[in-house]
């Protein structure tokens, strides 16, 4: 399949685009945490169990949209789930009880963003892209995502300042439907790869099913979503906690954003290089050693904003890694739906980290335990990684299929 260069930067620059909004309009959950309890005298656990839902739905739901986006196309997918975003914002800003949150923020939003996710993105960017450039096209679009919460953090919090939380929600839901025309420029030929494989869905499900390789994967991205969902929902309210200004957690969280878009771009032009597995046991581990460090040094606003470099740059690095892993292994006629599954991992890992974060801290007070977690996982999920095979499979239907 051969497709022009101004169409691939089309695709690029739309898919960034809806990925700049669909991670940013969530990624500031944080900012809601402690402005929604106070209000109605919450528990930090409500909150964070809405939150750790939100990411669960958007996991449970992401191979199956990503399946419907291989066969009836991307931007049905997009148009659809940009208004559901828009519904579940609106929605979320007359949630009054933890059983409304949780039906706004965490399922109707939750389904949103799976639809305008990394997974449906990242599908129509594989199919596009030769696998020369594929790693590297998946790192632009991942650093253009990463764009949102740069972007989105302050602007979120500007909004909450100025029209309180409910107020902030209603702007936040028309700023989602800007989604729905960039999901035009997703140019998605899907049949022009169909001939690249006789296999039917249940047959590519069975294949990485079969393939160690492809669980390895979903336990190293299950501490992904730990690590980034913990950070993203918790981070501003831990450096409240301590006595820091909210400028301080805006600014953290911002330069997550800001440097996440170094750190994406140069792992998927690392990935086109150097054997992918590597550089992502390199990811985690390093995850670890910024966490600990942030963890036992004593905290100033310098220190948060030191850590919110530092793991800004591992912060979806792990993006292009893992999904270019999964073209390579297993090829890219299921792309959207194989990612999807894999992405579900992450999701998991983000409902513990969400759900976790607020549980613990409701029973000791203290966010100490999680960071301890936080730091021992990134171990193990870069031990996970050195296994990994990186080795193209046939991709043929066998005779028990």
């Amino acid at each position: 399949m051969t497709t022009d260069a101004r169409t691939l930067r089309t695709i690029l620059v739309c898919g960034g685009l809806i990925l700049t909004l669909s991670v940013g309009l969530r990624v500031g959950f944080g900012f809601f945490l402690r402005p929604m309890t106070m209000e109605f005298g919450w528990p930090r656990e409500t909150f964070s169990f809405a939150i750790a839902l939100h990411n669960l739905f958007l996991g449970a739901s992401q191979p199956f949209l990503g399946a419907l986006a291989d066969r009836y196309g991307a931007p049905r997918v997009v148009v659809v789930s940009a208004l559901l975003y828009a519904i579940g914002l609106a929605a979320m800003s007359v949630s009054s009880t933890g059983w409304m949150l949780s039906l706004s923020a965490g399922l109707i939003v939750g389904l949103a963003a799976a639809g305008t996710g990394f997974a449906i993105v990242i599908g129509v960017i594989g199919r596009a892209f030769p696998p020369e450039q594929r790693s590297n096209a998946i790192g632009i679009c991942a650093a253009l995502g990463s764009f949102g919460q740069f972007f989105m953090a302050p602007v979120e919090q500007a909004l909450i300042s100025t029209f309180g939380w409910s107020g902030a929600l209603l702007v936040l839901a028309a700023i989602s439907l800007i989604m729905i025309p960039m999901a035009g420029g997703l140019r998605d030929d899907r049949h022009a790869v169909a001939h690249l494989t006789g296999q039917t869905v249940r047959q590519a499900l069975a294949q990485a099913s079969a393939t160690p390789s492809f669980w390895l994967l979903m336990g190293g991205y299950f501490v992904c979503g730990f690590h980034v969902t913990f950070v993203a929902t918790h981070l501003p309210a831990y450096l409240r906690d301590q006595g820091l200004a909210v400028g301080v957690g805006v600014a953290a969280i911002a330069l997550i954003g800001l440097f996440n878009i170094f750190g994406s771009y140069a792992s998927g032009r690392l990935g086109a290089v150097y054997t992918k597995k590597y550089l992502l046991a390199g990811v985690y581990f390093s995850r670890s050693v910024v966490i600990a460090l942030f963890a036992l040094l004593p905290l100033s606003p310098y220190s948060a904003y030191a850590f919110g470099i530092a793991f800004g740059l591992l912060y979806l690095s792990t993006v292009p890694l893992t999904n270019g892993l999964i073209a390579d292994i297993f090829g890219v006629r299921y792309l959207a739906m194989l990612s999807g599954l894999v992405f579900f991992s992450h999701q998991i890992g983000s409902f513990f980290g969400a759900w976790l974060g607020g549980r613990l801290f409701d029973l000791s007070g203290s966010y100490g335990v999680v960071w301890s977690m936080a730091i021992a996982l990134g171990v193990i999920a870069a031990l996970f990684n050195l296994p990994i095979r990186e080795k193209s499979l046939e991709r043929q239907a066998t005779a028990t299929l």
